[in-house]
């Protein structure tokens, strides 16, 4: 876990839907200790939660508010919502905090929990780590005060006020009517405010992934799969396609080609726009060490800067915060709007992104055309250890070697996934044969010397 921390990684707690730490008498315990951090005071707290589509949200969203409530603190159920819709749920109706069931593009046995404070914003370190220290064993047991017991309300209405958020950051002077749209929701927690936004927004919608059985969410469907909503558009003759992850805050587009557009192309394409509208403070783009150095080369074209972090939709609003920057994101299709939202949001980038098409009138292949992508090679591996990687000697050697070979052409970086028991091997140059080969090696080296058997 990220800092040595027990529970938290880089994005909340994740784990396997029924064991440690998400089993029901841990999730009780984490109940009462986010609980005990939001109540400062005397007066009533409310804490609300959402989740997405998995099965085992019901037991999760249970244990919580069992300890919750037992705290003392009200519950304000939202049932499935966005991740980015909790973000904006928690602030809009006051909440002390929000909790948000999921773990995102994961297969549905996995599951998460991801915490907002009341200004919508993900927890800091320390608040994570007071958490934390509340959470191990015995530290809340005790008697209840059977008349301080909380009680939970559902918010019947939670989809309705995330819609009505949607479209009011939707340009007024722009209309989605006449666009042919192919929406894939991933089965998961976008499959009722996904098409019902971009259809009261004017569209012609055609759905896949809208039916989750508690089973299905990102099995086959959502951006991990974006050939499915290209084959769409291309067999229906749409004008683009939208992918989604199983909780919606990242989104991956497909213009009327059929050709995959990964998460720095709509950052290229509202960042541009934003620029030449003069909208864009310091001139300033936050991205990741996973960007495309040809997102780089097409923002310097146009006067903007590229200020790269850690992977992660939270390292990226952090530093832009830190740089008074309003646009930022991630290869992999979170894009945060920091005058609109406080985390990435799926259905607000591709809302952005079809404002820009319909404020030029063109098409998304057009918009796309000037993003020239180095290649790039990624290779994931699964390891059954996680020493530092700079303490792995023949690793260390191999990268400072290849990095000479490539000089200023290319990059080469070498990490751990936040969420999985994977490290990652990601190569970029100019020549496609060359990052394959360097990425191989790279990966090899790792398979060798820490890699599952």
């Amino acid at each position: 876990m990220a800092n040595g921390r027990k529970y938290f990684g880089t994005d909340g707690i994740r784990g396997v839907a029924g064991s440690s730490p998400l089993d029901p008498e841990t999730l009780v315990r984490l109940g009462k200790a986010v609980a005990k951090v939001f109540m400062k005071d005397q007066r009533k707290h409310r804490i609300l939660i959402g989740k997405d589509t998995r099965l085992s949200g019901y037991m999760i969203e249970s244990s919580l508010a069992a300890g919750i409530t037992a705290m003392g603190a009200d519950l304000m159920l939202c049932g499935p919502v966005p991740t980015p819709g909790v973000a904006y749920l928690t602030k809009s109706m006051r909440a002390d905090a929000g909790i948000m069931i999921s773990a995102s593009h994961n297969p549905f046995e996995d599951n998460g929990i991801k915490i907002f404070g009341s200004d919508g914003f993900k927890l800091a370190d320390e608040l994570e780590l007071e958490i934390e220290q509340l959470l191990e064993p015995g530290v809340l047991d005790g008697a209840i005060d059977s008349t301080q017991i909380g009680k939970a309300t559902r918010i019947n209405d939670a989809v309705g006020r995330y819609t009505v958020y949607l479209k009011e950051n939707f340009p007024r002077e722009c209309s989605l009517e006449g666009l042919k749209i192919g929406l894939d929701c991933a089965n998961g927690a976008a499959y009722v405010v996904g098409p019902q936004t971009c259809s009261e927004l004017g569209a012609d919608v055609v759905s896949r992934g809208v039916s989750p059985s508690g089973r299905n969410i990102n099995a086959g469907f959502g951006s991990l799969y974006p050939e499915v909503v290209g084959k769409l558009v291309t067999e229906q003759n749409l004008n683009l396609g939208i992918a989604l992850d199983g909780d919606a805050d990242r989104c991956i587009l497909v213009d009327e080609k059929g050709r995959v557009l990964d998460g720095d192309i709509a950052l290229a394409i509202c960042a541009i726009d934003m620029k030449e509208r003069g909208l864009l403070k310091n001139d300033l783009v936050v991205a990741t060490q996973m960007s495309n150095l040809g997102l780089e080369k097409l923002l310097n074209a146009h006067g903007l800067q590229v200020v790269r972090t850690g992977v992660g939709d939270r390292a990226v609003l952090e530093e832009m915060i830190r740089q008074g920057c309003q646009i930022g994101g991630e290869q992999s299709g979170h894009t945060i709007f920091s005058d609109y939202a406080t985390t990435g949001d799926g259905l607000l980038t591709a809302l952005m992104v079809m404002s820009v098409m319909c404020r030029k009138e063109r098409p998304l292949s057009e918009l796309a055309s000037r993003f020239v992508a180095f290649p790039q090679k990624l290779i994931n591996i699964k390891v059954s250890q996680r020493p530092d990687l700079s303490t792995i000697e023949p690793l260390v050697r191999a990268i400072e070697q290849k990095e000479q070979e490539l000089g200023t052409t290319g990059r080469v970086l070498v990490r751990y996934s936040g969420t999985e028991n994977k490290a990652r091997v990601m190569v970029e140059c100019e020549d496609e044969d060359a990052c394959k080969r360097h990425a191989s090696d790279l990966a090899e080296i790792i398979e060798r010397e820490i890699g599952a058997q």
